[in-house]
């Protein structure tokens, strides 16, 4: 029997581009850091709300859940959504500050993103959710860097005399 040129070919696996990923993760470091910087911040947690004029988009808020010498684990999660149909962001971000980078390790509903997943799974996850998950963040973080403010009375003004 001979075999035709349609099952001889094989499916072609995802080879990740580990440059852009780790451009992204330094971008996403240099973004989360300039974020930090503009926030309220008390004890682990640091908030500030997304507003755009008179449209009000929700409090994002970044907790530090574990510190060690070289990195730190971090909570960024945005509440108070004002559209009752999306779901709010909740990302778990690991911050590498030796190397300068973020990445995110985990998301809402899975504990840990694989780097490459086989396609089909169990739960349908891309080839590339780790980076698309990252990309994601950057997208988030971006839009924060636009719209995030602390309000004026949540401000600590230094005392002139």
């Amino acid at each position: 029997m001979m075999k035709t040129a349609m099952s001889v070919r094989r499916k072609k696996q995802y080879v990740p581009d580990l440059q852009r990923f780790g451009a992204l993760c330094e971008a996403n470091y240099g973004r989360l850091q300039r974020l930090r910087r503009l926030a309220k911040q008390h004890n682990d947690i640091a908030e500030f709300e997304l507003q755009d004029s008179d449209r009000y988009f929700g409090r994002v808020r970044i907790e530090q859940i574990q510190e060690s010498r070289f990195t730190e684990t971090l909570l960024l999660e945005q509440v108070h959504n004002a559209g009752r149909w999306l779901n709010n962001p909740q990302l778990t971000v690991r911050v590498y500050h030796d190397a300068l980078v973020a990445e995110v390790i985990s998301c809402r509903r899975y504990r840990r993103i694989e780097a490459i997943n086989n396609y089909p799974n169990q739960f349908m996850h891309h080839p590339d959710e780790k980076a698309q998950v990252n990309a994601f963040l950057a997208d988030w973080l971006g839009f924060c860097l636009r719209f995030g403010h602390v309000p004026a009375e949540n401000i600590a003004w230094p005392v002139v005399d």
